[in-house]
């Protein structure tokens, strides 16, 4: 597989590779080819054979050992917003031999998409299922669903967003733009969660040092689901004034794996100096989702540094 070009590789090859068929592709190497289906599936110039093709080739892998990879697997086809991929992300939540950090991701999924058939099933989750992860996640792509399919979008003064992901939930209109204000929307749990939800994006796109800082005020929150959001968003925005923050959740033991996984990779993102050696320190994490993510932090900081910029 070493002598595949990703970058112009076929179809089949790319599947080949993100399923690891020779049983020696490297982690990193995997999701370059996982992103060059995604690219594949969600572009419009594609045929829709093509695009449906890249689906079922990228949920191949929801067969897969990898949790890190199987949650990327779930987010991608969540980002190519192709109903087509529905029946695949509702058979991973129903799945309960699935980890609960892909399930999420395939519930949110389904929300990113704005399938509106899912929505019993999503209703179900949301009141049944015993892990807070998947109620919290059903609960968000619940109303982001009926927000995608009501009159609030045409209603609400939103600009466009500087970032491409389609996110959990809309930022707060314009006019909800002080600091102040949005912080405290976001740490107020007895606000529903897409309206936190909605205020954490709102200082995303504001993005200043002040708007980072209050976001990171958000780590101190119970909720495992809300702090690797946070840490996700601080990957998108690359600020290195968020940096201290992301070191201190990626530290601690405490912390979910999937907070702790997503503070690995935006430390990738961000790529200072002293984002390396502190990546390099959790290669050998006793949680494997942490030592991939380390691993595909590091590949994610060679670039970011590399002259392919």
């Amino acid at each position: 597989m070493s002598d595949i070009n990703i970058d112009t590789a076929s179809l089949e090859q790319l599947r080949d590779v993100l399923v690891n068929k020779t049983g020696d592709v490297a982690l990193a190497i995997r999701f370059r080819a996982l992103f060059n289906l995604k690219n594949i599936g969600a572009d419009s110039a594609s045929s829709t054979e093509d695009s449906h093709k890249a689906i079922d080739y990228i949920a191949e892998s929801f067969a897969d050992d990898s949790e890190l990879l199987k949650h990327e697997v779930a987010y991608v086809l969540g980002q190519i917003k192709s109903l087509y991929a529905a029946p695949h992300l509702r058979a991973v939540l129903e799945d309960n031999n699935q980890q609960v950090m892909v399930r999420h991701e395939a519930a949110e999924a389904i929300g990113a998409i704005g399938d509106k058939e899912s929505l019993p099933m999503l209703e179900d989750y949301f009141q049944n299922d015993p892990q807070i992860e998947i109620r919290q996640t059903c609960e968000l792509a619940i109303e982001r669903i009926k927000w995608e399919h009501s009159e609030k979008p045409k209603q609400e003064n939103l600009k466009e967003s500087m970032y491409s992901s389609i996110d959990p939930a809309p930022p707060l209109a314009q006019e909800d733009v002080k600091i102040e204000k949005l912080k405290n929307i976001l740490n107020d749990q007895d606000k529903p969660l897409f309206e936190r939800y909605r205020a954490m994006f709102r200082l995303r796109e504001l993005g200043t040092d002040e708007a980072c800082l209050a976001l990171a005020s958000g780590f101190e929150d119970p909720s495992a689901l809300f702090k690797h959001e946070i840490a996700y968003v601080f990957g998108q925005l690359c600020n290195p004034v968020t940096v201290p923050s992301l070191i201190k959740v990626l530290k601690s033991e405490d912390e979910a794996a999937m907070v702790r996984h997503e503070a690995a990779e935006a430390l990738g993102s961000i790529a200072t100096d002293e984002c390396l050696p502190v990546l390099q320190s959790f290669l050998n994490d006793k949680d494997v989702v942490v030592r991939d993510s380390a691993v595909v932090a590091l590949d994610m900081y060679e670039y970011e540094n590399s002259t392919e910029m």
